[in-house]
């Protein structure tokens, strides 16, 4: 059996499974021919039932069949719906080289190393400072996923001039009082955080609930006008005997 026979096989097995490739596998040792027939019959029928996703698919009967007799090594003499031909030889995968070397930076990744590659390319002063500061800018936001800490500017230069060999800087006073490291929103300034405020609920009358420290204060003046008209409020005389 050639590598590329064996390889169709290693497939189909994947495919179909061990059981029943080693079915297709005894029909050989059937001498009868209908009953032969009869069995890889069987199979097909089988085959469909293990993956009924098959029948959707176009041509599927002499898909199956076409496997049956693959796995059989090209040698089923049965008499089947349709003409049994081998399938083209496939060669087989090749294998996916290892990367030997790297990212320097694991935080960073071979993305930022390839932006650092074509900044390096722009022969424009402006154009290839606009860039440093936009993949400093991807450094920083890449260093906090990475790290779950921030990081400080003067060390994102240092690792920029690392990837760079020196030849992408920034002048670091410039970075902090501009802020290019940051994700800045549209008036140049960066993204303040905002901190969530607890939500206050209403009860049935429209009033509104806080916490604990919450403020009640139209219950409060409602109460004390009530019970403030219970001391105005005179007893009825009883009349006299």
């Amino acid at each position: 059996m050639t590598l590329p026979s064996l390889h169709k096989h290693e497939l189909l097995q994947r495919e179909y499974g061990q059981s029943t490739f080693q079915l297709v596998q005894q029909l050989a040792g059937i001498e009868d021919r209908a009953e032969r027939t009869r069995r890889a019959q069987q199979i097909v029928q089988l085959i469909f039932r293990l993956q009924p996703a098959l029948r959707d698919q176009p041509d599927s009967q002499a898909k199956v069949w076409n496997h049956v007799f693959e796995m059989a090594d090209g040698e089923l003499d049965v008499d089947a719906p349709f003409p049994l031909v081998a399938q083209v030889n496939l060669a087989p995968p090749q294998r996916i080289p290892y990367p030997a070397k790297g990212p320097k930076f694991r935080a960073y990744g071979q993305a930022v190393e390839q932006l650092v590659a074509q900044a390096l390319t722009l022969e424009d002063p402006a154009e290839r400072e606009q860039a440093t500061a936009i993949i400093g800018r991807t450094m920083k936001f890449l260093y906090r996923s990475h790290n779950k800490e921030n990081a400080k500017d003067v060390t994102i230069l240092k690792h920029l001039r690392e990837l760079s060999g020196g030849q992408l800087t920034l002048d670091p006073d410039q970075v902090d009082a501009q802020n290019l490291f940051e994700f800045t929103t549209a008036g140049g300034r960066p993204a303040p955080f905002i901190v969530p405020q607890p939500r206050q609920e209403r009860d049935n009358g429209g009033n509104r609930r806080g916490g604990s420290g919450g403020n009640n204060n139209g219950g409060n003046r409602r109460d004390k006008q009530r019970r403030g008209g219970r001391k105005n409020r005179q007893e009825p005389q009883q009349p006299p005997q």
